[in-house]
């Protein structure tokens, strides 16, 4: 046989093994999937800095994630080195940037054993103590993203990260499924749509609810007024994607297509709203809170002004900037639509502390706060906590390929093709989930510390700052304004 034969068959061997080994593995979803080509993904990966240095973007022009932040999140998810050499290449000087202003004698650090963990300085539903009323273990929780727009083994994923590092996991308003029952605690979301909440018509369901977290460790219920994705819009689920499992957890029709609607059926004011969240408090025992994107501000002024005359309401309230959205919307909706998280909690933080409720609700952002320096700006504003929900996808796996709409993410994330999401191993993804929030939590410890607080929470606003041209830099708080206290 000639050599250059012996050659080629050497080659197909090789090739052959490299397949049956990515096939076989389970810590990369892509080499799972796409088998020998996949490798061509991280050859490019590991030779970015130069591409991108010679021919291509800067680590800061992408969007929605940059790489420099899709690094942080995989580095830190994957236990790999999260540190960044040769200093910043950042523009320090260009507005919008923030500072963090340092302490002279920082607070000390806590044990390493301490440095991964940083619950809630507030009780979640305390104020209206209620019987669930609680402490959350973590101000870092997974925000909502439902079974339907994430495959099975991504809700599984993490849902059992959740467990590991001890913080909440929103169901989103799919339903409580069979994926979301792994140990990870609960925030049971009810949407427009009340999936797995509802009655034949789509009304709202007490006893459906009920039956939906029997059996589930859901620590909190949260009201969707609207989202970051797609505010003001309801949603449809087409009918070829209502398999059995997503119709027993949303409470439908296999295979008939669902609509929800862009407000909720069960109350149309401030009033309303209130009996609800109270008449769900009471039959489930667990605190029941709201979220929302932000529009119209007078909304806000009327449920602060009603909560406080009538001392009921919501023990909790999250707040979805713009920028937020896991979900598929129309481009005029996800690009324009809603406030960016600053400008929409410094509004909502602003009309309750008129009124005295900020020491009593809980706060929560959402709205890309996955990432250290966002995280801590919005807990520096009034946050007790932030929601994750890409950067969550991106610790499991994702590799922001932006086809979550199209059932081809090739990751397994987005996705119900059987071929895709058995790439997605549940198992080691939750591993990484675990590692990704608890690094989050560390690294804004750490941020306290260096500005002399124990607890994020407890940082002073005035050492959070903004620039706002050349030679202006504000507090972060006093230029959304709002007072500090």
């Amino acid at each position: 046989m000639p050599w250059w034969l012996w050659v080629i068959v050497v080659i197909a061997v090789l090739l052959f093994g490299v397949a049956i080994h990515d096939v076989t593995q389970k810590k990369h979803a892509i080499l799972r999937n796409y088998p020998v080509v996949g490798h061509l993904r991280y050859i490019l990966e590991k030779f970015g800095p130069e591409l991108r240095q010679y021919i291509v973007t800067d680590n800061d022009e992408e969007r929605p994630f940059s790489r420099d932040q899709r690094r942080f999140v995989y580095a830190t998810a994957k236990k790999q080195n999260p540190y960044f050499g040769f200093g910043t290449d950042n523009d320090i000087d260009k507005p919008g940037y923030v500072y963090f202003r340092h302490a002279a004698f920082p607070h000390p650090e806590p044990p390493p054993e301490q440095s991964e963990h940083l619950p809630m300085l507030k009780t979640l539903g305390g104020w209206r103590d209620r019987r669930g009323a609680h402490v959350p273990a973590s101000v870092v929780n997974i925000s909502a993203m439902s079974y339907g727009s994430l495959s099975g083994p991504a809700i599984e994923a993490l849902n059992k990260g959740s467990k590991l590092a001890d913080c909440m996991h929103n169901t989103g308003e799919g339903g409580i499924s069979v994926h979301h029952r792994h140990g990870g605690p609960l925030m049971f979301q009810l949407g427009t749509g009340y999936f797995g909440a509802r009655n034949p018509d789509g009304s709202f369901s007490m006893d459906r609810m009920l039956e939906s977290m029997e059996g589930a460790p859901v620590q909190a219920i949260e009201i969707k007024l609207s989202q970051g994705a797609k505010p003001g819009l309801g949603g449809v689920l087409p009918g070829k994607k209502v398999t059995p499992q997503i119709a027993e957890a949303r409470g439908v029709e296999v295979g008939v297509t669902v609509r929800s609607p862009n407000r909720h059926p069960s109350f149309d004011d401030v009033a309303g709203l209130i009996e609800f969240v109270e008449s769900i408090a009471d039959a489930s025992g667990v605190p029941v809170g709201i979220k929302s994107a932000v529009g119209q501000t007078a909304f806000w002024h009327e449920l602060a002004t009603e909560m406080k005359s009538r001392g009921r309401g919501p023990d909790f309230i999250s707040v979805d900037g713009g920028e937020g959205g896991t979900g598929a919307a129309p481009l005029p909706f996800s690009d324009h639509v809603a406030l960016p998280f600053r400008e929409a909690f410094a509004a909502v933080y602003g009309a309750f502390d008129e009124v005295g409720l900020t020491d009593d609700i809980v706060f929560i952002g959402a709205g890309r706060l996955g990432l250290p320096t966002e995280a801590m700006v919005a807990m520096a504003m009034g946050a007790d906590g932030v929601g994750v929900a890409r950067e969550a996808m991106l610790a499991i796996g994702c590799i922001q390929a932006q086809k979550c709409h199209t059932t081809h993410c090739p990751t397994g994330v987005a996705t119900h093709s059987p071929r895709l999401t058995r790439g997605l191993d549940p198992a080691d993804k939750s591993v990484r989930l675990d590692n990704y929030v608890r690094s989050l939590r560390h690294e804004l410890i750490r941020l306290a510390n260096a500005m002399g607080a124990a607890h994020p929470n407890e940082v002073d606003p005035a050492a959070i700052g903004m620039r706002l041209s050349a030679n202006d830099v504000r507090p972060v708080r006093d230029i959304f304004g709002y007072p500090s206290s």
